[in-house]
This record gives structure tokens, sequence and C-alpha cells, in this order.
């Protein structure tokens, strides 16, 4: 009987899997295909049955469990990246009959007080997660041993929802064809990593999932999972200011007096500290060191390294030496282990947008890992930037450093904006007005003409802005005594110099009435800007020829780079349209002096608007006739692709779709609803301010009443006056604005329609403009049946990303 007993055993132990208990009692090796392994938590892989059975020894601490994509999917437009952080919650086990839970506990809601009591009151009032189930296979003194294959082995990025969510497909995970990728499955004294291979089956349906993989019908990835020790309780949360040019982790603390605020907010940073804190320069204790992807090519890894190190500055100015380094990832270190902030250059098939993240702790906002993902596609935008505005390839010359050096310096830019994410700073998208004070815009690169060149030396810089070095010393900088008044007069200091910070939600919007924060703009005066960009651009479009690209290229290739040149003002153009109808302000707080808000003046508004109104002017954006040449029907090999013109006419170049494109573009912004109303209201306000009247008439001089002798310029100003009618024709319908903009635009409908019929046209001419008088017609019947045509879309653009 006891020899069966123990067959028994043995057949219980190869089916479950081999417990660290067994080993203790006996003393005996590790079974077959069993591999243990030791570190913050205990795990054994059993080859056999591809299963992980964790071990559990502590049900009384919490840590932190993060999740990642390690290897990803490839398309820009599904954002499954490789190296893609899944954040980081704070969790714990609790037994319940013969399961662990894994709880996550609710942070969002707290109490901080003694009275245990009234904590425990708020727990109970808010609810919690289990994240997961773990069925206990063995239990001996007070350690439990689990299966843990299917929580990992499971979908917890969310790679199924996401192709779903973008129309790609619905898959579901084959298990059958997913396994533990024991490679990058580790285990360290502080936290263990568990890498798993995931293949997801289903039926594609989208494009861009058909596009990056061998067989759309199988998708595999990599899901990563971490167990991380939460440091010690030594580190002190810094209080949030929204002057201060950071995100706000917050919560709730029910234990605050009624005279003060429940909502609590805390920046997110490193942890920092001088090692000897008297000293006026010190060492740090633990220095901010940031690891970059060791598969970066030259010369972008040592651009890369040099624009990274720029944070050094920053860290110097406020008493620390050397507390900002970047180095080469070790060989053989996980970038994805959570000890290595890292700076991972990613590949995707269409470029793409570069951003930064972190995993925190989310009890106090301290950064535990920093993670930069950058698209490795991104620097050949710049470069196309440069070789089209300068043809560098005549006489068979292939000279084109000047273009790679440019690229090359925005990436230097690019490694300290996306890092400086990870330090925990917001864009600051006022900086590029404001004297380049800050990497965390997105500048646009800077030209200008000298001598009838374009002059590249400016283009982008060379270092960190003032407004970088106000940002690390709220976050990093030590304090004696009095900290928030230390604090505070960091950045009233900052306001006193004129440093100006305004952030995303005052940049994106179409609608944005910031006359400072904008995207890929430069310059003080932000129209003169616009009309430097316009004259650089016409010059370029003038010089350019076969010798912008290499010889034997297809000229489907001189097409390409002709893009980005002819819409090379419209970043510039949507800036100064926010000058119209627009605000100066800040983020003023109480008793500080910075501007709370006033409009824009009206005499700023006029300036603006007929620099504006340029963009849509026949004799700017034509494409000269004589350059249609260069553009024949698409080679074969050489298709047309989303950062290509669209066309209207088949396989021939379309100059009335790019026309149309770019004067879309402008009259978008220009008659955009929100914008419309704020001329109203700023008008009822002040007499001398912009108001709708005067833009439509100015716009409507500037295009429907314009006439050409030329017939292409007129036929191209018919297309312009058609986006100009369609575009009232919106703002006339559209319900969510003041009423006395609908009936402004009546009434200005009105009057064109009385121009036109008024109008001695002949021939042509005469048959369109009264095709516009039978559309105004139209819509005055039945407004609500309206809907607005579409211009070829405007190719991608921009010169690094929306996200970074």
């Amino acid at each position: 009987m006891k020899k069966l007993l123990l067959i028994l055993f043995f057949i219980t132990v190869s089916v479950d899997g081999f417990s660290q208990f067994f080993i203790e009692k006996t003393g005996n090796k590790l079974q077959k295909g069993i591999t243990k392994y030791e570190g913050y938590f205990t795990f054994y892989y059993d080859d056999t049955s591809d299963k992980l059975f964790l071990q559990v020894d502590d049900l009384t601490s919490e840590f932190l469990y993060a999740r990642s994509l390690s290897e990803g999917v490839g398309s820009n437009d599904l954002g499954l990246d490789r190296g893609q952080l899944g954040g980081g919650v704070v969790v714990h086990f609790k037994k319940a009959g013969n399961k662990l839970m894994l709880m996550q506990p609710n942070l969002d809601y707290r109490a901080i007080t003694d009275n245990e009591e009234e904590k425990q009151s708020v727990k109970e009032a808010f609810a919690k997660s289990v994240l997961h189930g773990f069925v206990i296979k063995e239990e001996k003194n007070g350690s439990f041993l689990v299966d843990a294959t299917d929580f990992f082995m499971r979908d917890a990025h969310g790679v199924a929802s996401t192709l779903a969510r973008n129309n790609q497909g619905n898959y579901s995970l084959d298990k059958s064809k997913s396994a533990f990728n024991l490679e990058r499955t580790k285990a360290f004294p502080k936290n263990v990593e568990f890498d798993v291979m995931l293949t997801f089956k289903g039926s594609p349906k989208g494009y861009n999932i058909r596009s990056v993989t061998p067989d759309a019908s199988l998708v595999t990835v990599h899901q990563h999972h971490s167990f991380v020790k939460l440091p010690d309780n030594n580190y002190k949360p810094r209080k949030f200011d929204t002057r201060s040019g950071g995100y706000a982790m917050s919560y709730l603390d029910y234990a605050t007096p009624v005279n003060e605020s429940i909502t609590k907010r805390f920046i997110f940073r490193h942890r920092l500290e001088k090692k000897n804190p008297n000293a006026v320069i010190s060492e740090a204790k633990k220095p901010i060191i940031y690891y970059l992807d060791r598969g970066t090519p030259e010369p972008v890894r040592s651009a890369l390294l040099e624009g990274g190190r720029w944070w050094n500055q920053a860290f110097e100015a406020i008493g620390y030496k050397d507390a900002f380094q970047m180095k080469m990832l070790p060989e053989g270190a996980d970038p994805l282990d959570i000890r290595y902030n890292m700076v991972q250059w990613v590949h995707r098939s269409t470029r793409g947008w570069s951003y930064g993240g972190s995993i925190s702790d989310p009890r106090t906002g301290e950064i535990l890992k920093g993670h930069v993902s950058l698209g490795s596609l991104r620097i050949r935008q710049d470069f196309l930037i440069a070789q089209a505005l300068q043809a560098p390839y005549k006489n068979n010359s292939v000279d084109d450093d000047f273009a790679l050096q440019m690229a090359i310096a925005r990436i230097r830019q690019l490694s300290a904006h996306e890092i400086g994410h990870t330090l925990g700073f917001a864009h600051n998208f006022a900086a590029s007005t404001n004297g380049r004070s800050s990497v965390m815009d997105y500048p646009h690169p800077k030209f200008t003409l000298k001598d009838g060149k374009i002059d590249f030396s400016d283009a982008y810089d060379t270092k960190i802005g003032p407004w970088d070095k106000v940002t690390v010393a709220y976050f990093y900088q030590d304090f004696k005594d009095e900290e928030e008044n230390e604090l505070n007069k960091i950045l009233e200091d900052a306001a006193a110099n004129g440093l100006k910070y305004l952030s995303d939600s005052d940049a994106r919007s179409q609608g944005s009435a910031s006359a400072s924060a904008h995207l890929w703009d430069n310059g003080g005066n932000i129209y003169d800007e616009l009309y430097n960009l316009l004259k650089i651009r016409k010059k370029a479009i003038a010089n350019f020829s076969s010798d912008n690209i290499k010889t034997n290229q297809p000229y489907s290739v001189l097409e390409d780079v002709f893009v980005p040149l002819y819409f090379f003002h419209r970043f510039q153009t949507e800036a100064t349209v926010k000058l119209i109808g627009g605000l100066e302000y800040s983020y003023a707080v109480k008793g500080d002096n910075q501007t709370i808000v006033k409009r824009v003046s009206g005499a700023t508004e006029r300036i603006a608007l007929q620099a504006v109104l340029q963009t849509i002017n026949v004799d700017e954006i034509a494409i000269p006739k004589e350059k249609l040449a260069l553009f024949p029907p698409r080679a074969m090999g050489y298709g047309r692709s989303r950062e290509s013109f669209k066309s209207d006419l088949g396989v021939e170049f379309d100059a009335f779709g790019a026309v149309e494109t770019a004067s879309e573009m402008t009259l978008n912004l220009l008659l955009n609803p929100q914008r419309a109303s704020r001329l109203i209201a700023h008008k009822s306000l002040n007499k001398n301010q912009l108001g709708l009247v005067e833009l439509l008439d100015e716009l409507i001089a500037k295009t429907i009443n314009k006439t050409h002798k030329d017939t292409y310029y007129q036929e191209l100003q018919n297309v312009i006056n058609t986006a100009v009618l369609e575009q009232l024709f919106y703002l006339a319908a559209y319900k969510n604005q003041y009423k006395q903009v609908n009936a402004i635009v009546l009434f200005q409908l009105d009057e064109i329609k009385s121009t036109l019929k008024n109008k001695n046209s002949k021939g042509i001419q005469k048959i369109y403009d009264n095709a516009m008088v039978k559309m105004i017609d139209d819509f005055i019947k039945n407004p609500i049946s309206f809907k607005k045509s579409k211009a070829p879309q405007i190719p991608d653009g921009s010169p690094i990303g929306s996200d970074d």
C-alpha cells in the first residue's frame, strides 16, 4: 500500500508541476523538464506542459504589476508597437477558499489619516478589482504554489480589441499556437519578468493588418508581464502646480478638512537626491540613467545620445553633477526590464509618432521606468523637406549631406523632447513663439532667405531651453525648508522673465483660441513667419526640378519630394489663423502677475487675416504650369501612398486637387464655428475687434469676386470659390454656434448670389457662375440636406508627430 501511495504521489507531482515543498522535504533534484527561477517571486517552468507555477510567500505586501508589448505589429495606425507600455498597478494577493485572488485596490479614493476605521470606510465605499483567481496547487507553512499559466497566457494588452476597434477583423487567442518565451522570462531580487508569445487567429478585414503580417489570419506578438517590488516610503511627493509644466497624478482624500480641496495633486518625477545635501554642487545618490536601444544605427545612435544628454545642462543648473546620464543598453539586458529607463528605436511600415511613456508608483507618482519609443522612419520626413527645398542632385551629384545633417539635428531634439516626457514634463506649445524656450514644443524647421538662397544653418536648436530649466528646477531641485514658497518663486520668476507655458488642450483643436500655443510653428510674430515661409516656398518651387532627385530614380519619386514643399506652409497657417478671434492667456493663479486672459487686438487680427488669405491666393498656391511636366503618371512599383498627392484624374497628376486640398485646409480653420462665434462675442465687447462680417467681406473680395485672364488661374480660382461656398454652407447650417453666425452667413450668401447674377461673365465662366447661383438656391431651400464634399485628403506631413 505504501508503494502504491508513493507512485500516486509522483503522478500528482508530474501533472501539477513540481513544488518547492517537495524539494525541501526530500532534497531531490528537480524533475526532468522543470526549471526553477529564484528572485522577487520564485517560480517554476514545466517544459513538458508549457506551464508556469508561481510561489507566493507573502499575502501582506503590495507590489507593482506592469504589462507591455515586447514584440509588436509594426503599424503606426494600429499603435501596437514593440516596447509599448501598458501601465502599472498596485496589487496584492488574498486567499479566498482554494484560490489566491490578485487584488487591485482602488487608489483613486483614499483617507490619509491615522484613523484606521476611517481608512476602512473609504476602502469599502468604492469598488476594487480582482485581476485573476489562481487555483492553489499546494500550501505549506503559509506559502502557496499556484498555476499562473492562464494569467500570463492571455491578451492582457488588448491586442484583439485593438484590432476589432480599428476594423481590422475579429481575432481570438489561439493557445495552441502560443507559448512562454523563456529567453525574456527572468528573475531578479526586486523584479521578475515574464514574456509570452501569443498568436491571434481570425478573419482579417482591414488593409493595415494585412500589410504587416505574413499571414493576416494568424497574428503573433509577444506580451510582457512584470512583478516588481514597490519602492520604500522615503520618496516625498511634490505638489502639482498648473504652471509647472508637468502632469498631475491625483486622488480624492476623504480625510481632508472641509475648508480644503479634497482632490490632491502631485507631479510625476524620478527620485533624485544629493549625496551631499549641503554642497552647492553634488553628485546624486542614484543618478537618472537612460539607456539607448542597441539596435539603433549610426549616425542616429550618436545623435540620440547627444540630444538626450542635453538634459544634464538643466540638472547642473540646480546643483547636480552628472545626475542625468545616457548610455548604451548593456548587452543581454531586456529593454522592458523595469530597472532600465529606455530609449527604444521602433520600426513601423509607415512613418509614425514617437512618444515617451513611463511606469510610476500609483501611490505617489514616483517614476520607476521611463520608456521612449522613437519611430525609425520619422527622420526621413526632415530629410525629404531639406531635399525639396534645395535641389542637391544637379550634374549627377550625390552630395546631400546638408539634408542628412538637418534630419540628424531634428533627431537630437526629438531625443531630448521624448525623454522630457518620461522625466515628467508636458508639452509646451507656446515655446516656439517665445524664443525657442523649450524642447517640449513641436518646432518647425527654421529657415531664412540669404542672398536669394535658403539658409539651413538654424533649422533646429542645439540645447535645452530656459523653460526646460524651469521645469527641471520645479521637479528636481532640493530645498532645505520652505519648499512650497521656493517652488512658487521658481514659477513666478519664470513668468517675470517672459517665459510662456501652454499645453495640448490649448493647441490641438481647429477651433483653438490660443494666440501662442501651436504645433509646428515658429516666430514671435506668427504672421511674419507665415509670410517668410511663403517666400521660401515660392523660391523653392521656382527652383524645383529633376535635380531634386537622384539620377536613375523614377519621376514618381520627384512627386513625393514635392509634397512637403507644396504644403510647407500648412502649420504656420494654422498658427496664424488662431490669432483671429484669438486670446492671450496663461495658467494664471491668484496672486501671481501672469495675464489671466485678454483678446488679441483687432489690429493684429486684421494683419493675420491678410496673411491667411495669401494661402488661398491663386498666385500663391497654383503649381506653375511648367512644373506639371515633371509629374507623369506613377511608375510601376511606385504607386501612390498616404504621403502622396491624391488625384481625381485617375493616373494623371491633379494640380486642381492640390489647390482644392490646400484651400480647404485654410478655410476649415478660418471658418471654424467656434472661431466665428468668438468674432461675434469679441466685436460686441469692443468695436475695434475684427468682426465676422468684415472677415467674410475680405474673404469674398479675395476669392469669389476675383477674376483672372489666364484660363488656368481662373479655373483654379473656381476651385477655390467652390471650397469657399461649401464652407459657408457648412457654417450657415451648423447648429452649435451663435445664431448670429447663421444669420450673417445667410446674408452673405444672398449677397454672393446677387453679385454672381449681375456679373458680366461669358462662356464657360458664365456657366460656372450660374451653377454657383443654383448651389446657393438649393442650399437655401433645404439646408438640412447639405453635405459638404471632401477635397482630396491632405497627405501626412508633420515633421515628427502628433503624440511625441
